[in-house]
């Protein structure tokens, strides 16, 4: 039966039972005036909750943490992290709870986790507060990754909170619900390691491989199998973000997911015109979370993971027993480059057509981002464009170049290669949220609370790989005036 109140809904505490050390019990902050501003009722109705109930002045209590079903215990969750590179020891969910573990339609098992529901121990000084912008821009995003078929965390709501946020000035805040595999981040194994706990190291281990990689509970050593299993959902992770010109914008540690979903959309957007340079985040400065730096980067966090667990990939304590132990992890790691390599290439394959796998496409992919980046052409209009000259009609993607020379003769020998224009429509999305339209969106929901702009672009997101009449403004790539684009992480 569907649940129909708070009190019905079973919320399970196997986090902070199994791993008490890295939990903190705690609670959300009443909101001053609850207002639901969106609720994905499809996924409620996957995770077994009513969509109706949730729409209740109770329901939004549930959504806000609030009105917390009887024996759930919302906690805090503790995790370390790499921040631009640089360690912190204590971070954790500074504006964030865990409010338990919810069994969905299918048996999985799902968090469901506040953002922006108030200060806790690990605030460091924040209000722990989330503005109305910040949260909407995580339910498009995610929406939009969903739909892309790219693993994610979800949103199942945002909520006004009818309380003002104080940033660089004084905005609406609002509550997100989001709905996870887990919580669980390298920033949580780091966080355990640096306790010298190794006990407590192992039980996050076994809680990890339970949760996600069953299979790697018979191995001869569960570290190394996790190891394995997390490095290899990160690559094809990672591989999928580039082949559609996703880029996060903070790859700290601790905002990567040992699931291998996506976590945390802050200062993140997809590549109008491609450029591996593309930084969209107001506080990389450096460009270390670029769009092309991101697979290294990826690869940097899990070596930071594999540390994390090198006392329990060595068969003791001295120093030999941990050389062999990096030797072990440093091998397990060769993997990401390799695995990686071949998702994207898998990927850009079928993003051309089902090109073979030889080295006349390997040449011609690397032309054709040389011609990308030179002609500065818009990168979804691109791909999906580039399908009309696999029919027939070249224009279409020749008009996206100033000078069309260089995409005259590559197209050509594009064309030599038999691409396959129904596979291509299949894979290349030919609506994303863009940049444009979701400041557009957002500005328009912050401001006076009108969120038609933002349910139109999610509705047409929804189905990004269908072209449908009256959309074209869906398709097109940013207007000339809109200039340079900068997120924020809303913090």
């Amino acid at each position: 039966m569907t649940p129909t109140a708070a009190a019905e809904i079973t919320l399970s505490h196997r986090f902070a039972d199994e791993l008490p050390e890295l939990a903190v019990d705690w609670q959300a902050v009443e909101p001053a005036v609850p207002q639901l501003l969106v609720l994905d009722d499809t996924l409620a109705t996957d995770l077994g909750l009513d969509p109706a109930f949730l729409r209740t002045p109770e329901g939004v209590g549930f959504l806000t943490g609030t009105a917390v079903p009887q024996g759930a215990r919302p906690v805090a969750q503790a995790y370390a992290g790499h921040q631009f590179g640089a360690f912190n020891p204590r971070l954790g969910d500074g504006r964030a709870l865990l409010l338990g573990e919810i069994t969905d339609r299918e048996g999985a098992l799902r968090d469901i986790h506040l953002k922006g529901s108030g200060p806790t121990p690990f605030s460091r000084g924040g209000d722990g507060l989330s503005a109305v912008g910040p949260m909407l821009r995580e339910y498009v995003i995610s929406e939009a990754m969903h739909a892309l078929g790219i693993p994610t965390t979800r949103a199942l709501a945002v909520v006004a909170t009818g309380r003002t946020v104080r940033r660089e000035s004084d905005l609406p805040g609002a509550v997100l619900t989001r709905v996870a595999s887990s919580h669980l981040r390298v920033g949580t194994f780091v966080l355990a390691r640096a306790t010298g706990d190794t006990a407590l190291l192992e039980r996050l281990v076994d809680h990890a491989i339970a949760r996600h990689y069953p299979h790697a509970a018979d191995a001869d050593n569960r570290a190394l199998a996790l190891l394995d299993a997390v490095i290899d959902a990160q690559a094809r992770l990672i591989a999928r973000w580039m082949l559609v010109g996703f880029v996060h914008g903070v790859m700290n540690t601790d905002n990567m997911t040992i699931s291998g979903e996506t976590i945390d959309y802050g200062p993140c957007a997809f590549l109008d015109t491609f450029d591996v340079g593309a930084v969209f985040s107001s506080i990389d400065q450096q460009g270390r979370y670029a769009y092309g730096a991101q697979p290294a980067i990826g690869e940097w966090n899990l070596a930071r993971f594999a540390e994390a667990l090198l006392p329990l990939l060595a068969e003791g304590t001295d120093a030999s027993d941990m050389d062999a132990a990096v030797a072990t992890a440093q091998q397990s790691l060769a993997a990401y480059r390799e695995t990686y390599n071949a998702a994207w290439a898998e990927g850009m394959h079928a993003r051309l057509g089902g090109t073979p796998d030889d080295e006349r496409t390997a040449a011609l992919v690397n032309d054709m981002f040389d011609m990308l980046a030179m002609a500065r052409v818009d990168y979804t209009s691109f791909f999906r464009r580039l399908a009309s000259a696999a029919r027939g009609d070249r224009e279409p993607a020749r008009a996206l170049f100033a000078d069309p020379a260089p995409f005259d003769l590559w197209v050509e020998r594009w064309l030599a290669l038999a691409p396959d224009a129904d596979l291509m429509d299949r894979v290349n999305p030919l609506y994303i949220p863009r940049n444009h339209l979701v400041e557009e969106a957002l500005a328009a929901a912050s401001a006076d609370g009108n969120l038609s702009p933002l349910n139109e672009l999610v509705e047409v997101i929804r189905d990004p790989f269908t072209p449908r009449p009256g959309l074209t403004r869906y398709e097109q790539p940013a207007p000339e005036a809109f200039g340079p684009y900068v997120t924020y992480c809303g913090t």
